[in-house]
């Protein structure tokens, strides 16, 4: 049985913004991500949440996700590394959110997530997020993008 810690950081400082940046580089279906300029801009504009997954003590995945309305939490990037897939990292991830934007008044999490991630949809769907549109990607359909949200 691994350890397992789930570390919450809602304070972005440039640490926390070098620590994102690690992390984020460990996922390799980010390899098309997200300037580091767009993240911090994102998380700075108000309430956000970090979250990062360790197994035994090393970096193995995180959930970023910030407030888009007073009542609406938005759950934007997440990952898990490869070598710790199928530990159960990503639901707890998930659920760990969940619970934090239910503490903080949230009503709502919106998620988006594209056909080429089925793990992420059916996660999604097993915990009770539904799908509420879908934008098609003409040259792709595996690129069709999915909104998601669960009340909470």
């Amino acid at each position: 049985m691994y350890s397992i810690e789930i570390e919450a950081v809602t304070e972005f400082t440039p640490e926390v913004f070098d620590l994102i940046q690690t992390v984020y580089v460990s996922i390799p279906e980010f390899e098309q991500g997200y300037a580091s300029q767009e993240i911090r801009q994102r998380l700075l504009a108000g309430p956000a949440l970090l979250l990062v997954a360790k197994v035994e003590g090393e970096i193995a995945g995180f959930k970023l996700g910030y407030q888009t309305d007073d009542q609406v939490f938005y759950s934007w990037l997440g990952g898990v590394a490869p070598d710790f897939r199928g530990l159960g990292l990503a639901k707890s991830l998930l659920e760990y959110q969940e619970r934090w934007a239910t503490e903080q008044g949230y009503q709502r999490i919106d998620v988006k997530t594209r056909n080429c991630f089925p793990s992420m949809l059916n996660m999604l769907i097993r915990n009770q997020y539904q799908i509420t549109a879908m934008v098609s990607d003409a040259q792709s359909h595996s690129q069709n993008k999915l909104h998601l949200q669960k009340h909470v």
